[in-house]
């Protein structure tokens, strides 16, 4: 059996990837099969920390457009991914995969501050780390918080799991003749402006030549296979 590709990952997922068939909150299902995925994962000695987002819950963005202070809206949008981060740790601990939250806002009743060294001391001791409440800044998104926490823990690649089976050059849902790209680098995907992860992630990654892998969370044993080198998604990179 060969050696996994990767050695240590962050797992990034929307809020939104959470939703299954519902229109809001959290599809228990879908918990239970990113978990399972995780644990599978981390079995092949993979070290795996994951960031989520939680627009399944509360976005700051349509919330702020709405008429809500900006900074306040984004302040509550990360509570809703400290939410999403302790509902995944309680499925990942049901699948024996020892598991800390750990959170840019001090909230200490319900997970650890975050703190880089403690961090990559958990993975090292095969523990999976989850980041919560983004950077921990208004007017950052979690994508961003994803590039940053992964360079700080020295991760070899985003993967970032969605709805669809990687990055197409317009919406696939709604145009059937979408094409999907099987490998884009940096700096198309910026002057394309495609919907990869915001900006600011893709220009850190580019700065720091981290890869992108973009996949279908949905299908099982996706992020496995890509964690043994099977070519699956969309790959940005340099």
């Amino acid at each position: 059996m060969p050696e996994p590709r990767y050695k240590r990952i962050i797992l990034k997922l929307s809020g939104e990837a959470l939703l299954g068939e519902r229109d809001y909150g959290i599809d228990t299902n879908v918990i239970k099969t990113i978990a399972s995925e995780v644990a599978d994962v981390r079995g092949l000695g993979v070290d795996v920390a994951v960031v989520i987002g939680g627009g399944n819950i509360f976005r700051g963005v349509s919330a702020s457009a709405e008429g809500m202070d900006r900074v306040t809206a984004d302040y509550v949008g990360m509570l809703a991914t400290v939410i999403n981060s302790l509902v995944l740790q309680d499925a990942l601990e049901k699948k024996g995969v020892h598991t800390r939250v750990m959170s840019a806002i001090e909230m200490k009743e319900l997970a650890e501050p975050y703190i880089r060294r403690r961090a990559i001391r958990h993975l090292e001791k095969g523990r999976a780390v989850i980041f919560a409440a983004g950077t921990g800044n208004p007017y950052f998104t979690t994508d961003t918080a994803a590039s940053l926490r992964a360079m700080e823990i020295k991760a070899d690649v985003i993967m970032k799991g969605t709805k669809v089976d990687g990055v197409y050059d317009r919406d696939p849902v709604k145009f059937k003749d979408a094409r999907r790209y099987e490998s884009l680098k940096y700096i198309d995907v910026l002057k394309m402006g495609l919907k990869v992860m915001d900006t600011t992630a893709v220009s850190l990654c580019m700065d720091n030549n981290l890869p992108i892998v973009v996949f279908d969370i949905k299908r099982r044993g996706n992020l496995e296979r890509i964690v043994r080198g099977e070519e699956i998604g969309t790959v940005v990179t340099s």
